[in-house]
Formats: structure tokens, C-alpha cells, sequence
């Protein structure tokens, strides 16, 4: 059993928070993938719909166009999604390591001072972290469930990339939200 810091119960509720932002992430990855299969497959029932009042090569050019900005659409939000990845990844980060300079400053300064204010204030302010930490594990795991649930058994997404996108966001999604959960299960053990 490890002793929970202040640093250490921060660092995870940063993490839990990072992890928490990309599901949101995934879960508009999958959303706007299943909208855009949505979309085809109506657009596709209406040009067949029209039937013979439409010329075959009519037909087929509003077929290929809808498909072309169908594609163009889910790299925009492949794009999209990858940099706010990317951000999130980049910003959790960051905030790692200042927490860790700021718990080195504060040990330097209660080193040179021979004051232990610091350290008894963060003492006194882990189980409030910790309980944080427990509420946005929870805020993790239904957001990593809102992922997998759009990405759905049913989507059969026929844009060019997209089965791709909803297969690669389940796939991120699932050991989050597994990890999310055995660390709900260890802070609540502790």
C-alpha cells in the first residue's frame, strides 16, 4: 500500500481528468461518424428514391459528391479529434510536471526555513483530493461507457475512414475506462 500524497492524489486527478476530456473526445470521434453514416445512407435512399425523374449520371454524380463530402467531413473531424488529443495529452503533461515543481519548491523552501506549514496543510488536504479523485474516476468511466455506446454494434459507418475512426476510438477508449475503474476500486481500498 502506497502513502498517498498531496502530489501523488493531484497527479492522478489531473490524469483521471486527462482521460475523462479524451473520452468526451472519442465519444464525438464516434458520434459524428455514426451522423455521417446517418446522412449517407438518407441522401442515398433519396437520389434512389427519385428514381427515373433523375438521369443515371445525376444519380451517380449526387452519389459520388455525397460520398466525397462525407469523406471530407470525417477527416475534418479525424483532424479535429487528433489535435484536441494531442492538446489534452500536451496539457496533462504540463500540468505534471508543475505539480512536481511546486512540490519540489515547497520542500526546498520547508528545507531552508525549517518550517513545516506546507507539508501539513497538504497533509490535511489529501482525503479532500482523494475524494475528489474517487468522483471524477466515477465521471471517467461513464464517459469512457458514452464512448463505447455510440460506437454501438451497429455501426457500419460506409465513409472512407470512418469504420477506421469508430474501431481506433473504441479501442482507446476501453483500457481507460478499465483503468479508470481499477483505480476507483484502489482509492476506495485505501
Amino acid at each position: 500500500m502506497r502513502t498517498t500524497t498531496l502530489t501523488l492524489a493531484t497527479n492522478d486527478l489531473i490524469t483521471t481528468y486527462g482521460n475523462t476530456a479524451k473520452n468526451v473526445i472519442n465519444a464525438y470521434r464516434v458520434g459524428n461518424a455514426r451522423a455521417a453514416n446517418y446522412v449517407e445512407k438518407t441522401w442515398s435512399a433519396a437520389v434512389q428514391k427519385a428514381g427515373k425523374r433523375i438521369s443515371g449520371e445525376v444519380r451517380r454524380n449526387a452519389l459520388n459528391a455525397q460520398k466525397k463530402l462525407t469523406g471530407y467531413y470525417v477527416q475534418g473531424v479525424t483532424f479535429t479529434t487528433d489535435g484536441a488529443d494531442a492538446a489534452v495529452d500536451k496539457a496533462v503533461e504540463l500540468a505534471g510536471k508543475s505539480l512536481e515543481q511546486v512540490a519540489v519548491n515547497a520542500t526546498r523552501f520547508e528545507q531552508t526555513t525549517g518550517l513545516s506549514t506546507l507539508g501539513t496543510v497538504a497533509n490535511a488536504a489529501v482525503p479532500a483530493v482523494v475524494a475528489v479523485n474517487k468522483v471524477a474516476a466515477k465521471l471517467e468511466a461513464k464517459s469512457g461507457d458514452l464512448a463505447i455506446r455510440l460506437a454501438g454494434s451497429k455501426v457500419k459507418a460506409m465513409a472512407a475512414g470512418a469504420k477506421r475512426v469508430v474501431k481506433k476510438a473504441v479501442r482507446k477508449a476501453a483500457p481507460r475506462v478499465r483503468k479508470a475503474a481499477a483505480a476507483a476500486e484502489a482509492a476506495v481500498a485505501v
